[in-house]
């Protein structure tokens, strides 16, 4: 009897000590913050309504984070996905295979369906296919390229309404610290987005021609492989450079990338959807390399032969030439073109990028270490 009343009074007590436990977890409670009962309930209510816990996440958007969120929306349509491939024939057997070769960023130019891009993108291609942001994808063909720029055009025969130009704003007003956006595909991954600030303007690279590249813009937004060709935008959403090289020793981004500006892209891609190429003027000339007028102590470009009937010969500019004994007579040596000093031959073309075919200039010499000026008519590059 006294056993069982001992299994009774246990089970009483434990009854007691979970009915205590509840009433005190419920005072708990009670007493907690309202700021914090209001924290449960809004993760409840957000929980069960996933449409309100969106519209709380854009209401806690800052006016930056809002204004990239609307810039990417807007400008995002307007960027493209380029591969290219080459075709292979085997010899034996006659088939035909397509081969990827590589991958890019691209821009729609105009609503005619001109795309532009990075030279070094389609360079060597013997096909491009270009995909637009709502995933149609369009066999391009090359309207033109200007390889000592870096630019080059294609054409697609996309609908009107899927092309929407990016536009142009001025690449001369902006100023080092100013935001910057670059979107693009790198590693393939379309439609990406990175933001950064300028961090040097008037910067050189060289081009795949090996002509120099002027006042390039320095960015420290993430570009990476498969950037090539897109565009940098300012706050504005407009264009002010064309993404074009990395300064990595890994590959990948260091925070030092590169772009063209858009005053050098606003002229160069008219002219190579006109005529193909660059239609640049022409002194006639073949230039000694950089560095043989440097051992010759040399500052400015050697002229080592003139064209025939070209505009340097009818100017009477002198070509280097051996005479009868054998020995080298050097030629003239231009150190300005107009109000620009020339430092080397590199620098030629980018003297004559200010004139037009047929246009005159005053062509600055040193002729027997003599200074003198000659006036040229430009001829029309072949």
């Amino acid at each position: 009897m006294m056993k069982t009343w001992r299994y009774v009074f246990w089970l009483l007590l434990l009854g007691a000590g979970f009915i205590a436990g509840v009433a005190w977890k419920n005072r708990d409670f009670i007493a907690q913050p309202s700021a914090e009962r209001a924290t449960f309930a809004r993760e409840d209510r957000a929980a069960g309504d996933d449409s309100a816990s969106v519209q709380m996440a854009v209401a806690e958007l800052n006016a930056q984070e809002r204004a990239t969120i609307q810039l990417f929306e807007r400008v995002a349509p307007s960027v493209c996905f380029i591969t290219t491939s080459n075709v292979r024939m085997d010899y034996w057997s006659r088939n035909v295979t397509e081969i990827q070769r590589g991958s890019g960023s691209g821009f729609v130019w105009d609503r005619s369906g001109h795309i532009v891009t990075n030279y070094h993108v389609i360079q060597g291609a013997d096909r491009a296919t270009v995909t637009l942001a709502d995933r149609s994808s369009w066999s391009a063909k090359l309207v033109g390229s200007a390889p000592e720029k870096d630019l080059a055009v294609l054409k697609i025969e996309a609908l009107r309404n899927a092309l929407l130009p990016i536009p142009l704003g001025e690449s001369d007003i902006l100023r080092v610290g100013q935001s910057v956006y670059a979107i693009g595909n790198p590693f393939g991954l379309d439609q990406t987005l990175t933001t950064g600030i300028i961090s040097a303007l008037g910067r050189e690279i060289q081009s795949v021609s090996g002509v120099p590249i002027r006042d390039v813009i320095q960015t420290d937004a993430a570009i990476n492989p498969g950037n090539s060709g897109g565009p940098l935008l300012n706050s504005s959403g407009q264009l002010i450079g064309v993404n074009t090289a990395i300064y990595s020793p890994s590959g990948a981004s260091a925070g030092i990338g590169f772009s063209i500006p858009s005053d050098a892209v606003r002229w160069v891609v008219p002219e190579l959807i006109r005529y193909g190429k660059i239609k640049r003027p022409s002194l006639g000339v073949e230039l000694a390399r950089p560095q043989l007028a440097q051992r010759l102590g040399l500052q400015g470009a050697l002229v080592i032969d003139v064209t025939l009937g070209g505009a340097a010969e009818r100017a009477g500019i002198r070509p280097t030439y051996r005479n009868r004994s054998g020995e080298i007579i050097l030629g003239d040596v231009i150190i300005g073109i107009g109000n620009e000093k020339i430092k080397s031959s590199s620098e030629i073309p980018l003297a004559l990028e200010k004139f037009q075919p047929g246009e005159r200039v005053r062509v600055s010499l040193l002729r027997d270490g003599k200074s003198l000026e000659v006036e040229v008519r430009l001829d029309e590059s072949k």
